[in-house]
């Protein structure tokens, strides 16, 4: 419309151009197709070398259902003569495509949640540990948005049973219906269309009050809120460039991490919703079921009693677990050639605590991170004074201490005559100098009785330095430097013959 309103105002082509900005060719081509009654919005198709090959072209869309790649095509119709460019030809299919895909796009109806009725899990790739990979199990409650994000090491039918326990107990209640999607562990096969649920998940199910479905094969867009809570999860939890979070070093650590996401995703206002999913999730929790008191353990495995020992017995193999689990019982059970032990806590919760490798009789499987850091490892090589003679020679310092220990180990007879030698020569020396003094002393190993004295007389009149200790490669021995003139003449002229 600018351009033929400056052609109008000039009547020039040329000068039109210049108030429009453009060539005078365009401008004399809009003005033609204004004559000839064309809207100025209509282009004219111009012939093309690659016209003669849209009917092979559109015939390859269509077999391949819109899937078929521009190379692909391109290498068909250069094979039937075609001479143009690649680049056209991906032109050309991309619009065979759009043409394909318009009348066969998939309709969209929205979803309108209800409280209390839908909760959807997935499962994502979770972050490497020990070169070991993760899964994160991540839950959505359609209503209220609440997300629940675990991390766990395998998708076998007791994690899957230990997650949903927890998640129900999380949201404070049971859904009606838990949606996911057709695993082996939740449906074995379909016939004629018809999903075959696995009995031991139905009896999952049935235990918590709720009924399983699974989404459409191949169709993650039926169960889209927790591809989504998947997405989000893994953007947030793994470490890559986009976040530069470190890695984790331990398993808990990724836990501590879940809680986080968990927490913070649960208590800002959601776009969707503009509310916090906590405070849905309270009103949703009036249409939950209620949770059965004890979880379902029948897919943990075998329960034992933990020791004083803070281990198990299990196939005559002993496995350690946390010592806080000292005198409760466990559920044990062998995945491959791991041992999994699950517990469930006073809120009747389940969660994994240990998972070993498969053990031989006789030999233990321990990890130190069950046991509580030992604080006296070293008691035995340190000194607490048990009388005042004692306390006044350690009162002198560490250096003290160490001639104490050191002294100790080479069994240094009269060593309190030599502790009570020492206190007495920090009052005629200061107490740093006798404390250095015996330091020195523990080092070098010299414990005699002038040694002490010795040595502070030696610092008294040199700088302070470390003391030296000769290695392994130097010898006290005398050389046989001196035999290197034997059999030669001295310089008086006198044979070493002649002397014998």
């Amino acid at each position: 419309m600018e351009i033929l309103e400056a052609y109008d105002l000039t009547g020039s082509y040329r000068a039109a151009a210049e108030l429009a900005g453009c060539d005078h060719h365009t401008v004399a081509r809009y003005v033609q197709m204004r004559a000839a009654g064309q809207h100025p919005d209509q282009r004219r198709h111009r012939a093309r070398a690659i016209d003669d090959y849209l009917p092979k072209i559109e015939e390859l869309v269509v077999r391949s259902q819109g899937k078929i790649r521009a190379d692909v095509v391109h290498k068909r119709i250069v094979a039937m003569g075609f001479t143009g460019g690649e680049r056209t030809t991906r032109r050309t299919v991309a619009e065979a495509k759009a043409q394909f895909r318009a009348g066969r796009r998939r309709i969209y109806r929205p979803w309108v949640t209800e409280p209390g009725l839908w909760l959807q899990y997935d499962f994502g790739d979770g972050p490497t540990i020990h070169g070991r990979k993760t899964i994160l199990w991540c839950a959505w409650l359609a209503w209220s948005r609440f997300r629940v994000v675990i991390p766990i090491w395998d998708k076998t039918l007791p994690t899957i049973t230990s997650c949903l326990d927890a998640t129900f107990r999380r949201i404070g209640g049971v859904p009606a219906y838990v949606l996911t999607d057709n695993e082996k562990t939740v449906t074995t096969d379909h016939v004629a269309g018809i999903a075959v649920r696995n009995p031991e998940i139905v009896e999952v199910a049935r235990h918590y009050g709720t009924t399983i479905r699974t989404c459409l094969p191949a169709d993650p867009e039926t169960k889209g809120g927790s591809e989504a809570t998947v997405r989000i999860a893994k953007a947030d939890l793994v470490p890559k460039d986009v976040n530069l979070r470190d890695h984790y070093k331990t398993f808990g650590e990724l836990e501590a991490a879940c809680r986080e996401f968990c927490e913070e995703v649960n208590h800002r206002t959601h776009r969707a919703i503009r509310r916090r999913p906590l405070e849905r999730l309270a009103e949703e929790q009036q249409r939950l079921h209620p949770l059965p008191r004890r979880p379902f353990t029948a897919a943990f495995g075998t329960t034992r009693r933990v020791n004083w020992d803070a281990t198990i017995s299990v196939e005559a193999v002993r496995y350690s677990v946390p010592h806080e689990l000292i005198d409760t019982r466990v559920w044990a059970r062998f995945h491959g050639d791991e041992l999994i032990v699950t517990a469930v806590d006073e809120e009747a919760s389940t969660r994994e605590v240990a998972r070993h490798r498969r053990g031989r009789p006789g030999d233990p499987v321990l990890d130190d991170a069950h046991y509580p850091p030992r604080s006296d490892k070293e008691s035995d090589r340190v000194p607490r004074a048990a009388s005042a003679e004692e306390a006044a020679f350690l009162a002198l310092g560490p250096g003290a201490a160490s001639w104490l220990v050191e002294a100790g180990s080479a069994g240094v007879r009269r060593v309190k005559a030599k502790m009570n030698e020492a206190v007495a020569l920090s009052k005629l020396y200061s107490v740093t100098d006798v404390d250095r003094a015996l330091g020195t002393a523990a080092v070098t190993g010299r414990f005699a009785d002038k040694d002490l004295l010795s040595i502070l007389d030696y610092q008294a009149g040199h700088e302070r330095s470390s003391p030296i200790i000769r290695s392994e490669d130097h010898s006290l021995q005398s050389g046989t430097s001196s035999w290197a003139s034997f059999g030669r003449p001295d310089p008086a002229g006198h044979d070493e013959s002649d002397l014998a």
